[in-house]
């Protein structure tokens, strides 16, 4: 019996589709068909990996509820411009740029180019705007950038206008709720703050400050997941008193850093969930006089070329961010794509963590 067959007796829902008088979707299709509107889409264009009863069971249901595809959306399978979209709306610019880099690794010399493309979550005509990006660039495939790799109303907006999408991400889709089907390419964020925190308790540390990155952030949730886990390990918890939300930026970590070193006592180290802002943690303790790491340990994470330029140097979380970037754009143009790409984080140590020494207010 093939998926769409009716037991004797059972209502049709073609049938009852067509009495809501709607106009009909490639979503509506692949219901009704009961498959992926990817098989849809191939067998609107007429490609030879659908097999012949999947391809008649869908054709059947066109014709039935009188779906006519977007011709804009069927064309660009056909246009294909070897141009592939990086689209992102992220505030750590140093991150941006490593993941381009890494595209373009990979891309070198392929007769591909990248396209970028910023745009704002928040504008009411977000998924306009990159729905006409897609079209007008006529993109062979589209690279999605955290946080709005999570956005369901962009991702669907990819299916619709059947362009090939790679969301970086450090949550899988199969985590989320409901799941996030995608080609993905994902950073285990947790492990390597799991790491961190088990480094600072090791030496001692039981007052820890930690800054959050912004919320919405599934990064931001891994980060302070694992971070917790470790503390947890170690029979510590994080005090809710020095939890200080960032946003992933310099000066939101400097004035998260003067908040919590205006603390009496203060933290002994500190937990900051990107380099960026644990660099504005060192403008915050310098100004207060406090030397790194002998008053005070900083740990970020990213390990951007910035930690190992910073005096002391930096221990940070090393994401793989270059390398993730390459990952994506292999994923798009290689011949067999993967369904996931997974990294590991580790974590780098470097002069900024030490002892805990007691803490007073200076």
């Amino acid at each position: 019996m093939t998926p769409t067959a009716l037991s004797e007796g059972a209502p049709d829902p073609v049938e009852d589709f067509l009495k809501r008088r709607k106009k009909a979707t490639i979503n509506d299709v692949a219901s009704l068909a009961r498959v992926s509107k990817k098989t849809v889409s191939r067998v609107i264009n007429h490609s030879p990996s659908v097999r012949a009863e999947t391809r008649d069971q869908v054709n059947a249901i066109i014709a039935r509820i009188g779906f006519k595809p977007d011709p804009q959306a069927r064309g660009l399978a056909f246009r294909r411009s070897f141009l592939l979209g990086l689209v992102y709306d992220n505030p750590n610019a140093q991150y941006v740029i490593n993941i381009q880099n890494g595209v373009l690794d990979c891309i070198r010399g392929s007769g591909t180019e990248l396209v970028v493309h910023p745009c704002d979550k928040t504008s009411p005509d977000f998924i306009d705007e990159i729905r006409d990006f897609v079209e007008l660039q006529r993109l062979s495939g589209v690279i999605v950038l955290p946080p709005i790799a999570e956005n369901r109303q962009l991702l669907s907006a990819l299916d619709d206008l059947d362009v090939p999408y790679v969301r970086i991400t450090a949550m899988p889709g199969e985590e989320n709720t409901p799941p996030i089907a995608s080609t993905q390419v994902v950073s285990r964020d947790r492990m390597g703050c799991r790491a961190a925190a088990e480094h600072l308790a090791d030496m001692g540390h039981s007052r820890i400050g930690f800054i959050s990155g912004p919320a919405g952030y599934a990064s931001a949730r891994q980060r302070r997941q694992g971070f917790d886990e470790g503390l947890s390990g170690r029979g510590l918890t994080l005090d809710p008193a020095l939890i200080v939300q960032g946003e992933y930026t310099f000066e939101s970590g400097y004035l998260a850093g003067k908040a919590l070193l205006s603390q009496s006592p203060r933290p002994t180290a500190i937990f900051s969930s990107n380099d960026e802002m644990a660099v504005g943690v060192y403008k915050a303790a310098a100004e207060q006089g406090l030397s790194i790491p002998d008053d005070l340990s900083v740990v970020g994470y990213d390990d951007a070329p910035i930690a190992a330029r910073v005096t002391p140097g930096l221990t940070s979380v090393r994401a793989p961010i270059r390398d993730m970037g390459r990952a994506a754009a292999d994923a798009l143009i290689a011949e067999n794509r993967k369904d996931s790409t997974i990294f590991d984080t580790t974590l780098i140590v470097r002069q900024s963590t030490g002892p805990a020494v007691p803490a007073f207010k200076p």
